[in-house]
């Protein structure tokens, strides 16, 4: 089991905002400064305090880590921040415009849950977002299937099949429900987040695969850039009735 408390200053450190799926976030939901927004596993803040910052709604964040919370915390003081999990969320029903996770659903022990808990705070039209990844995105990460393919395994057998979750949203009352894939190019130039083990997916390999990968990053990065394409899919559901 990977210790978040543990990794949560290397998140803090290396982890960044996907402007992507900022944007994605605020102009498909229409957050305004009238809204209240929920982010389910805040994590260190990134998201929820840039959301904040960018339309002025009321932000809320969860996260069962308190580390987590603490970093996001220092990160804005605007946010409210509590301790808690996705299957039982400490809010009161039709309260939020906008309930989203980042990179969280496979952490989700019962989906079911956390999807009926989310329509039950949303409001009538309320959307909820799960940003997270298909198996082509795991398949072709750019660089951490081509340095690290043991990766692609290990994150297969805990991410969920979008279909899966496709089902589960319309089970807990969710329409509307469709899907968008966002992508951002870069040049990395320094190993440090790699070094750090700041993605969760590098703490569940074996050490000779994670040094083996690293060996190789540092011999290209060596001769020049090597290039990242993060992408993420977000799907959406809008609450009905």
């Amino acid at each position: 089991m990977i210790d978040y408390d543990g990794i949560a200053s290397d998140y803090a450190r290396h982890r960044g905002v996907h402007p992507g799926v900022l944007e994605a976030l605020v102009t498909t939901s229409g957050v305004g400064a009238a809204f209240r927004v929920l982010e389910v596993g805040c994590g260190t803040g990134n998201y929820i305090t840039a959301l904040n910052e960018a339309t002025g709604a009321s932000c809320w964040g969860i996260d069962p880590a308190e580390q987590m919370l603490s970093m996001a915390g220092e990160a804005s003081g605007k946010v409210i921040l509590q301790r808690g999990g996705a299957e039982q969320l400490d809010f009161p029903d039709d309260y939020f415009d906008l309930v989203f996770s980042v990179d969280v659903i496979h952490h989700v022990s019962d989906r079911t849950a956390y999807f009926r808990e989310a329509c039950r705070v949303l409001k009538a039209r309320g959307r909820v977002c799960t940003v997270t990844d298909s198996e082509w995105i795991i398949r072709h990460r750019q660089p951490l299937a081509t340095y690290f393919p043991e990766t692609v395994e290990a994150d297969l057998g805990r991410y969920p099949p979008i279909a899966e979750l496709r089902q589960v949203m319309e089970q807990a009352g969710f329409g509307e429900i469709a899907e968008d894939t966002v992508e951002l190019s870069y040049d990395l130039v320094d190993a440090q987040p790699y070094r750090d083990r700041a993605f969760s997916c590098l703490h569940l390999i074996s050490d000779e695969a994670f040094h083996r990968g690293m060996e190789r990053m540092e011999r290209d990065l060596c001769t020049g850039p090597v290039q990242c394409v993060p992408r993420y899919l977000l799907l959406w559901g809008v609450k009905q009735g």
